[in-house]
């Protein structure tokens, strides 16, 4: 085939939008016009190698832009396309749950009285320490899955629930164990100032040494996290403490966030300021002193609506003044099992409307461009040329609708890197088994097939590996542990319209323990798919 070489090359393109929202260009501050003025009707985004090469319209797009070989077009009548979402804070790897706290919650308890009865954090601290690495890893891997099914391609993840240097190293072994060869990407946070263990609990200054002299430096040296945080509050760490261990995670080249004004007003936002961090997250009892310093500092807010409502508080963070200063404010749910239990992103945005009475644009604004920002990621966030192309569908013709129909999941389709991650909402039940010896990557055997991965994928995952080959099995959509329609006539499946099969090939070829090469096994069914 003859390519024009004056027209753009890409191997994906999506079109027809009822809405494309770029986030291009927002100003400091409430974003007023700019989202509207960003949003391409009938748009259309290409993508070639991972990231974006054409913004525009769709006509636009079929007189520039020319689709590689094998390419694909999605046509997304009907439907606003955003860039993938950002979830600028949570607490992904812990084990165990709290829902007995949710009941005490109801029948009046304040955090504070459930925590100094045994529960809370430290609760969630002894589970945690007990469960196996495997338990951990599944935990934090099945709330991605929830994640990315609302659109959200990255995520922060903090540590915090070990509270000992061995096992905070561990929980963020785990989040990179988590972020390797699943679709979403995960921002690593050491927040081993979460609270103080009980072994500590006399011996505070032991414990911030700890922190100090032990902790991060075994963190930095085997680059385990992107940030340090500090939860600073009554109960948990001082301005004073937190500014030492602040300092010390700088110093070993983390980035900065901090837990900060939550329950009480304690300088916290101004610590966050003075210390350059990238956000300061919570914000309930915020100062106006503290807001001017975040404004000029350039840190985020990072708000957290769903605790206020899950924790049953009427005191919201002051949008209005924060954007009236010039803060940039990002959302995120702060997913844990103790104060918020959703990996649901646009319900956090919608819950900060509805609370704060913020602008949708600003939310949507908030769950992409501003959360990029929080993160310090320049390359995500917008739909711009040369961007990232992390991608999310929604099923809905204009944007607003996707915080007014709120607590259901509009998300549709997912890319991520400019792969297909999820087409159409059906996750497909898949297992990984890579060699034991070496450390990859490896070329891959695939298997798919109607007939039950947990017989044939076991029995030939141990034959596959020791011959030095990473192993994949699946269930086809509608079988075992698939859902989905039965797709055993093959018409909407490996060949057919859901192309699940291709997807899938195209994922294995672009995780970190794959060398891209991918056979495919069997015969009949086992081969169509």
């Amino acid at each position: 085939m003859t390519r024009d070489k004056r027209r753009i090359q890409a191997d994906l393109i999506l079109t027809n939008a009822s809405q494309m929202v770029t986030f291009r260009h927002l100003p400091r501050g409430p974003v007023g016009e700019a989202v509207a003025e960003g949003t391409v009707r009938n748009g259309a985004v290409a993508c070639r190698d991972g990231r974006i090469v054409f913004v525009g319209t769709a006509p636009q797009c079929r007189r520039q832009v020319e689709l590689r070989d094998g390419g694909e077009e999605i046509d997304c009548s009907g439907q606003v396309i955003l860039p993938g979402l950002i979830d600028a804070h949570t607490h992904l790897p812990f084990a165990g749950e709290r829902a007995g706290e949710f009941r005490l919650r109801l029948q009046g308890k304040s955090y504070e009285e459930i925590a100094a009865a045994g529960g809370g954090i430290l609760s969630t601290v002894v589970a945690t320490r007990e469960a196996t690495d495997d338990d951990l890893l599944a935990g934090c891997r099945t709330r991605m899955d929830r994640m990315l099914a609302f659109g959200v391609t990255t995520a922060e993840a903090k540590s915090g629930y070990g509270l000992s240097r061995d096992q905070e190293l561990r929980l963020l072994r785990v989040v990179a164990r988590a972020h390797d060869g699943h679709p979403l990407d995960l921002v690593p946070t050491l927040l081993a100032a979460h609270v103080l263990p009980p072994e500590f609990k006399d011996r505070r200054d032991a414990y911030v040494d700890l922190i100090i002299r032990e902790i991060i430096p075994a963190a930095a040296s085997e680059k385990l996290a992107r940030f340090c945080d500090v939860f600073v509050e009554d109960g948990a760490f001082s301005v004073a403490e937190a500014r030492a261990i602040l300092a010390a995670g700088r110093e070993a080249g983390m980035d900065l966030r901090v837990h900060v004004d939550q329950l009480t007003a304690g300088g916290g936002a101004e610590l966050a300021a003075e210390m350059g961090a990238a956000s300061a997250d919570h914000l309930e009892h915020v100062s106006p002193a503290g807001m001017q310093a975040l404004a000029a500092a350039g840190t985020v807010a990072v708000l957290l609506p769903v605790v206020d409502l899950f924790l049953r508080k009427t005191v919201y963070p002051p949008v209005a003044a924060l954007l009236a200063a010039g803060v940039d404010v990002a959302l995120a749910t702060d997913c844990n099992p103790g104060s918020c239990m959703t990996e649901n992103l646009p319900l956090a945005a919608s819950l900060a409307c509805l609370t704060t009475g913020l602008d949708t644009d600003d939310a949507l604004a908030g769950i992409t461009a501003r959360a990029a920002h929080s993160l310090r990621l320049e390359d995500r966030g917008t739909l711009d040329v040369g961007a990232a192309a992390d991608l999310a569908v929604f099923a809905v013709a204009d944007r607003t609708a996707i915080l007014y129909h709120f607590g259901i999941n509009h998300c549709r389709t997912v890319i991520k890197n400019g792969q297909v991650v999820m087409r159409d909402g059906t996750k497909l039940a898949t297992d990984v088994f890579l060699p034991l010896e070496g450390k990859g990557p490896w070329p891959t055997v695939f298997l798919r097939g109607p007939y039950g991965k947990n017989g044939y994928g076991f029995l030939l995952a141990g034959a596959v590996c020791g011959r030095g080959y990473a192993f994949v099995s699946q269930d086809m959509r509608g079988r075992y542990e698939s859902p989905g329609n039965d797709s055993i006539i093959f018409h909407n499946d490996g060949v057919g319209k859901n192309r699940d099969g291709h997807d899938t090939l195209a994922w294995i070829a672009n995780q970190s323990w794959s060398n891209g090469k991918v056979a495919t096994w069997g015969g009949s069914a086992l081969g169509i798919t």
